[in-house]
């Protein structure tokens, strides 16, 4: 499988609760930026899954309209705390799938990252908003994993 982590683009400020904030207009143009970035160099997700907050959702929704509307599946487990563990657990259900888009948040993204290749500490990588990371995975567990790129936003 390749799994392309993509952190959810630039969100207002707290004005409501954090499961509700919403995409700024520079985040909505981050998303449809990234969706852009991955047809320019063929980067087509089979499935796009999602946490269920709102700006995760609203990232997800962006991407896949430049992916001619790619499904988005809303899963819960991709919610903020998000565990390694859960993350590859719950992958197993779509190991039918070759690429796999995760929308979801910090400092989630960066703990399964780690665990899917291997490192001991996540304090070492930075997933900003709006980057795409790619990691090919073999196999759905932990160390498995190759970083294959990661990308931010400002460079696509």
């Amino acid at each position: 499988m390749l799994l392309y982590f993509l952190r959810h683009a630039e969100a207002e400020d707290e004005v409501t609760t954090d499961f509700e904030r919403r995409l700024t207009p520079k985040g909505l143009d981050q998303a449809d930026k990234v969706g852009r970035f991955c047809v320019r160099n063929g980067l087509i997700p089979d499935v796009i899954l999602s946490s269920p907050v709102v700006r995760a959702e609203q990232t997800a929704h962006g991407v896949s309209k430049r992916l001619d509307d790619r499904e988005v599946i809303i899963e819960r487990w991709i919610a903020c705390g998000m565990a390694p563990e859960t993350c590859l657990s719950s992958l197993k259900a779509y190991a039918k799938f070759e690429h796999v888009m995760l929308v979801g948040h910090e400092p989630d993204f960066s703990f399964a990252i780690a665990a899917c290749l291997g490192l001991s500490d996540p304090s070492h990588l930075n997933v900003r908003k709006a980057s795409l990371t790619a990691i090919s995975l073999p196999l759905l567990r932990a160390g498995a994993g190759r970083l294959e790129f990661t990308v931010p936003v400002r460079l696509m």
